[in-house]
């Protein structure tokens, strides 16, 4: 049994996990932490239904519950200043992480890398094995085409803009493939109408509508013809596969890995 603390408990994303890491028959969910939940079980925040032998678990104010509830593996599914501080207190404890929280940059990630020395640390800017796909197969169709484009649509409550998905989906297109049309724009009657300009001058345009959960397209254009990659997740249940992979591969995965793609041997 695989021991799993989720950081983020009372999240919408942090709810999920837990439910899914309670239902999972080879793991054991000994931990959770959110302070604006502190005190209250598990089986408050998802159900009785759902939190088994997992519902009488109290949610910390702390990740000091990690270690003494023997937590293995941290799920963070937080916000990235809460992430940042997460990341370092499981490195110093030497707990594997498992990190679905977005916007770390490079710097970040290169410190992350860092702290990484006694466990592993996996973080993924999308755990949907469908939007794991479609950037795989953007970045084999880049070469081939002249145009791209990127469109990410997701939920209302997101604060930040473009996704992780939708730069890494750019960053491996552009890092593929660095000769694409320039962009025939001269006059915007709306600033920001053409979207943001990212790697290569791929533009990325964020979308963020009540309804959505996460959604992106990648359209890519030569003469005549156009090709479409659209990923969707009707519901954050379409990450926990995903997380779950992540959650049973870490402890085999030395240092920090970044993305899905090798889990899956892509």
């Amino acid at each position: 049994m695989i021991r799993v603390g989720v950081l983020g408990a009372a999240g919408r994303m942090g709810r999920t996990v837990c439910a899914a890491v309670a239902a999972a028959a080879d793991m054991q969910l000994v931990a959770a932490v959110d302070p604006a939940a502190a005190g209250v079980t598990v089986a408050d925040l998802i159900g009785d239904g759902d939190a088994g032998d997992a519902g009488a678990v109290t949610i910390a104010g702390s990740p000091d519950a990690f270690v003494s509830a023997g937590a293995e593996v941290g799920v963070d599914f937080t916000v990235l200043e809460s992430a940042r501080q997460n990341l370092a207190r499981l490195a110093a404890d030497g707990i594997h992480a498992v990190v679905g929280t977005t916007g770390f940059g490079a710097e970040d990630l290169e410190h992350i890398g860092g702290l990484f020395e006694r466990s592993n640390c996996i973080i993924a800017p999308n755990f949907a094995i469908s939007a794991v796909l479609m950037m795989y197969f953007a970045e084999k169709a880049a070469p081939l085409f002249e145009s791209a484009e990127v469109i990410e649509l997701h939920h209302d409550a997101k604060v930040d803009a473009p996704s992780g998905t939708a730069m890494m989906t750019a960053e491996r297109m552009a890092a593929a493939s660095g000769e694409w049309n320039p962009d025939p724009t001269r006059a915007e009657l709306l600033p920001g109408a053409r979207g943001g300009q990212g790697p290569a001058g791929i533009r990325v345009h964020s979308v963020r509508l009540a309804g959505l959960v996460a959604h992106q397209e990648v359209i890519l254009g030569a003469q005549g013809q156009t090709l479409t990659l659209r990923a969707d997740s009707y519901d954050r249940s379409s990450f926990m596969p995903g997380t779950l992979l992540a959650v049973r591969a870490v402890a085999n995965r030395p240092g920090l890995t970044i993305g899905l793609e090798p889990l899956l041997g892509l």
